[in-house]
């Protein structure tokens, strides 16, 4: 399965004179280092996505448990007020290493995702009838030792993160009639198109969609941002570095270059450039790359070397 998150650079030798960059600012563009809502919650736009901190193959323990916890621990401090998380990272796993570095939230809204599980193997199965969502939702309070989910996402598609076809009608249903018994705030989606997205609206709000998404990977979904954008709906792209196979441009790497800053710098910042809607998740088992990628909200890129980026994805 695909990683919800994106960051490639797991080590603490990602060289921190990065952290020097500068830009010209871009006409009419917000302030990156912004926030948005989602619902009646507000979210940094810079976020941390928390699925780098599991072992092999999102399966079990992280190897290094104490810099885990450091790297959840360091968010405050950075700012950052998002935390993305799931049930089957682990499982179980990072839900339960949030409560241990982060509970009781303070000022910090956590999102996480049901309708997916893990068999014996470690494979990723489908899981969304309503009574699996309604497990996992209890599964997710207490592992993270909430009364109530501060947003739920209801991850459908395949494995490899591509939509399937046809109604979402019965476990979004299902996801609402938990959130009208209060044991969740807020609905999202996430690998759905945009019928789906139109058709869970239609049973209750819709606060966030997270899709496959990143400067070199966006057509498909470039239209329904924009419509989310007119509805103030946050969009959250993962792999938003590429995930496996990390972004590889000339283009990219000479814009870099040329402003003393990363490839993976300038590919953030575009995201949070594309749209005030757009909300990162970049995940990371290092502090120092972590405090990078919140860096990289400040990057501001003008004009034309917007224009030049948008063409890597045309």
């Amino acid at each position: 399965m695909l990683n919800d998150e994106g960051g490639y650079c797991r080590s603490t030798g990602c060289s921190e004179h990065y952290l020097g960059f500068r830009s010209r600012r871009r006409v009419g563009v917000m302030t990156q280092n912004s926030t948005y809502p989602m619902g009646d919650l507000t979210v940094t736009r810079m976020g941390y996505g928390s699925m780098q901190l599991t072992g092999p193959g999102v399966m079990g323990p992280p190897p290094d448990r104490d810099g885990a916890l450091a790297v959840l621990r360091a968010l405050p401090g950075l700012g950052v007020t998002h935390v993305d998380t799931a049930g089957f990272y682990g499982p179980h796993v990072t839900n339960e290493l949030i409560r241990e570095a982060l509970h009781p939230y303070d000022d910090l809204t956590v999102v996480t995702k049901v309708g997916y599980d893990r068999d014996e193997t470690g494979g990723w199965v489908p899981a969304n009838t309503p009574a699996q969502l309604r497990q996992q939702v209890e599964e997710n309070l207490k592992r993270l030792g909430v009364e109530a989910l501060d947003v739920a996402n209801l991850r459908l598609g395949d494995p490899m993160a591509n939509p399937s076809q046809g109604s979402i009608a019965e476990p979004f249903a299902a996801l609402a009639q938990m959130q009208a018994e209060g044991k969740i705030r807020h609905l999202g989606l996430s690998v759905v198109n945009a019928a789906q997205v139109a058709e869970a609206q239609t049973l209750a709000p819709v606060v966030t969609v997270q899709n496959l998404y990143n400067i070199a990977h966006r057509s498909a979904d470039d239209a329904l941002i924009d419509s989310l954008a007119a509805q103030g709906i946050s969009f959250v792209p993962f792999f938003p570095l590429g995930g496996f196979s990390p972004l590889q441009s000339s283009v990219l790497s000479g814009v870099a270059e040329r402003l003393h800053t990363r490839p993976a710098a300038v590919a953030l910042a575009w995201l949070l450039q594309r749209s005030p809607n757009i909300l990162l998740i970049p995940g990371t088992s290092s502090v120092a790359h972590l405090r990078e990628n919140v860096a990289a909200a400040d990057l501001v890129l003008d004009e034309a070397t917007a224009k030049e980026l948008d063409a890597i994805g045309a």
